[in-house]
């Protein structure tokens, strides 16, 4: 008998949608080349609306384990791209929606949704960067391609509280942007300010 740890497992069964953590074995998880010793996953909005059933069809395969990212060490690899004791994470790539994700113990993956973590961060660190801030930088980068400078004027950030819109305004403020804040929670404009 396998070695049990816990996933936060999604079903549906005839509309009715639950989310619990369950305790499953390395045969229970998906047929992909890369074990992974799950050591961090975020919390995304995304998350909630897999979880709740809530916002339409997040989840299109079931059952699922949640979590849109994880970073962790890899425990066996039938893949030469990676090797027992690499430090990796993934984010995207249909986690929590058709492929199960990162709100489990251990994972397999297959190896072109992996990046090496490099050796100057934690896998905390990479984590603590996550989804939002992975998904930030895609932004800034693309308006980088479109020649927007700091010279050109204001950048306006929707949505600026969230986990998005916040690391977008923290990393375009240090670029020397100039960044007007929009959000609908007034509550925040301390914090936004702050950034």
């Amino acid at each position: 008998m396998s070695e049990k740890f816990k996933a936060l497992m999604i079903t549906n069964e005839n509309g009715d949608y639950k989310s619990k953590f369950e305790l499953i074995g390395l045969e229970d998880l998906p047929d992909h080349p890369v074990l992974i010793d799950v050591a961090y996953s975020t919390v995304n909005y995304k998350d909630g609306l897999a979880l709740t059933g809530k916002g339409g069809k997040v989840v299109r395969n079931f059952p699922m384990v949640g979590g849109v990212d994880l970073s962790g060490t890899v425990i066996e690899s039938k893949s030469d791209k990676f090797s027992e004791g690499d430090r990796v994470l993934v984010n995207g790539w249909g986690l929590s929606e058709t492929q199960w994700g990162g709100f489990s113990q251990k994972q397999r993956i297959n190896p072109d949704y992996l990046t090496k973590v490099p050796e100057s961060f934690s896998l905390e660190e990479v984590m603590a960067i996550g989804t939002a801030g992975y998904t930030a930088m895609l932004c800034i980068l693309a308006l980088e391609d479109m020649c927007i400078t700091p010279e050109k004027g204001k950048i306006i950030v929707t949505g600026a509280s969230g986990g998005v819109g916040s690391i977008s305004v923290a990393i375009l403020a240090k670029l020397g942007y100039e960044v007007s804040a929009c959000t609908g929670r007034l509550e925040e404009e301390d914090y936004l300010r702050s950034l």
